[in-house]
């Protein structure tokens, strides 16, 4: 396999898109994404970690953990002032930003204006896109993934939302016959879809180009799972478990942890290990080798399920009596090193780690997380998160996405005895003002190769920063970084840094 990633010291910033600049009610990939690159390498910065970029929807609170498929991409990502300038509408197609609240997304409001222009993009380019080279390309190459994602997604809004499971039983189950003829009656929305992926993937690969340009790779995020209500599930039923209606019987999971007393139940189908084995795991092959096309490195979301997964009854209201099931991860792992010449992968192994997901890690090498915010409990000396006891091969973060900020930590986390702890490591007495200061300082000065701050942190941000509480639905997914912030004297500062530390980039 080509040379790892991580065996260089490095550093980088994790920020979603949906929290960049913008003034369309959401972060997207167009000239705000542009100037946050630049703020990374005047920063010295060589990462940009970013969350899924597929679909989301309200039912789901908009998170980019529940996505109705795991190739396709968020049309709210699409930049309009890209549609522009790549000459797909013209500016006088383009309406008034939408007034939304600063700092804070606003799905409602951004996509109600965004299938205003996408709409218009697509009326003006339909009777063309059949004499479009580059679009029919586009459409040969994920051929895989689209037809049933398009599909799916035109089927489902003429069922007004309804779960695949609950169609008639001739799409629940694709009859050949059935599906084909109402893909020739839907072919305008299916065609409307595709154009849409397409569009994204335009200006992703030109954001991506321009990062590279920068000499800054992009962090993608994979989750392990998929949502059951999926194009992935519908087109792909017998690689998960499934009872005879198509509902799962067995659903994903977490036992009670850090983020919750009753454990975390995501709903999510489990795979059957036994059917992804005899097929060649040539679903997840086409997954990671999509993923490869849109960044250079990926974390997998719940890397232990690979080893061993907790799996609930469905029919439970919580996560408390799922079982620990086994999982192939020697034969899914060695299968994926002889298929690709480069498998660049950050393993998410927080929480329950046992014996058998570490020594999966050590075989292939791929780097654990370390999370600082996790490190001052009273076992500190031995604690695998302390500064002290990490290793070359991992990924420090100050905390993740599913974090408080470490203002918000300090304020609302935080007792007495942790308080303390964090002041005797450090030296001096932790305070609210500096906290995060001492604590991105830690996690650059580590001895890890590759170390990964939340833009919150870098900013000084209490907890109204977070992005995510695990088990919440509402209130997720909707800070927003403003141009201002992406201030010169900041990138100053974390340059200083990185360089002191051995990580900058330049």
């Amino acid at each position: 396999m080509d040379q790892s990633p991580f065996i260089k010291r490095q550093s980088g910033i994790l920020l979603h898109v949906t929290s960049l600049p913008s003034s369309y009610g959401i972060g997207d990939l167009g000239p705000g994404a542009r100037r946050f690159v630049d703020f990374l390498a005047e920063a010295g910065q060589s990462l940009w970690q970013i969350l899924p970029l597929t679909p989301t929807c309200g039912i789901y609170g908009h998170s980019p953990y529940s996505s109705f498929s795991a190739f396709a991409c968020n049309k709210l990502l699409i930049s309009p002032e890209m549609l522009v300038s790549d000459g797909i509408i013209s500016k006088t197609e383009l309406p008034p930003a939408p007034r939304c609240r600063k700092g804070r997304v606003n799905y409602k409001t951004a996509g109600r204006y965004k299938e205003k222009i996408l709409d218009t993009a697509f009326e003006k380019k339909r009777n063309s896109l059949g004499e479009d080279e580059r679009f029919e390309r586009f459409c040969l190459e994920n051929s895989e993934w689209l037809e049933d994602y398009c599909l799916f997604i035109s089927i489902k809004k003429k069922m007004r939302g309804l779960v695949w499971s609950r169609w008639p039983v001739e799409l629940r189950d694709r009859d050949e016959g059935t599906l084909r003829e109402l893909a020739t009656r839907m072919s305008d929305e299916i065609l409307k879809e595709k154009f849409y992926q397409y569009l994204f993937s335009l200006q992703w690969q030109s954001l991506k180009k321009y990062c590279e340009d920068r000499k800054v790779s992009i962090i993608g995020d994979i989750p392990i799972y998929v949502n059951h209500d999926s194009a992935d599930v519908w087109a792909n039923p017998g690689i998960f478990r499934l009872d005879k209606d198509k509902n799962p019987y067995l659903v994903a999971g977490v036992p009670p942890d850090y983020f919750s007393e009753t454990g975390q139940l995501w709903g999510h189908p489990v795979y059957n290990w036994d059917a992804l084995r005899e097929s060649g795991y040539s679903w997840w092959i086409k997954r990671i080798e999509h993923n490869l096309k849109l960044v250079h490195i990926f974390r997998i979301d719940h890397f232990r399920g690979f080893a061993g997964y907790w799996a609930v009854d469905a029919k439970d209201k919580n996560a408390v009596n799922g079982v620990w099931m086994k999982a192939p991860a020697d034969d899914f792992f060695n299968t994926l090193q002889n298929y690709f010449k480069r498998l660049p992968v950050i393993a998410e192994d927080l929480g329950t780690i046992t014996p058998d997901v570490s020594e999966v890690m050590k075989k292939f090498g791929f780097p654990g997380m370390k999370v600082l915010l996790f490190a001052f409990g009273d076992d500190l000396p031995s604690n695998p998160y302390a500064p002290h006891n990490h290793i070359q091969n991992c990924v420090v973060y100050t905390g993740t996405h599913d974090n408080n900020t470490i203002k918000g930590w300090f304020r609302k986390e935080a007792d007495a005895g942790v308080r303390k702890r964090l002041s005797d490591y450090t030296g001096k007495k932790a305070s609210l003002k500096t906290v995060h200061r001492d604590i991105i300082r830690m996690a650059v000065s580590s001895v890890a190769n590759t170390a990964i701050i939340p833009m919150q942190d870098m900013l000084g941000m209490d907890e109204r920063g977070r992005m995510n509480l695990p088990a919440t639905i509402k209130g997720n997914w909707g800070w927003m970084l403003s141009d201002k912030q992406l201030s010169t004297s900041l990138a100053n500062e974390l340059k200083d840094m990185t360089k002191l530390y051995g990580r900058a980039s330049v």
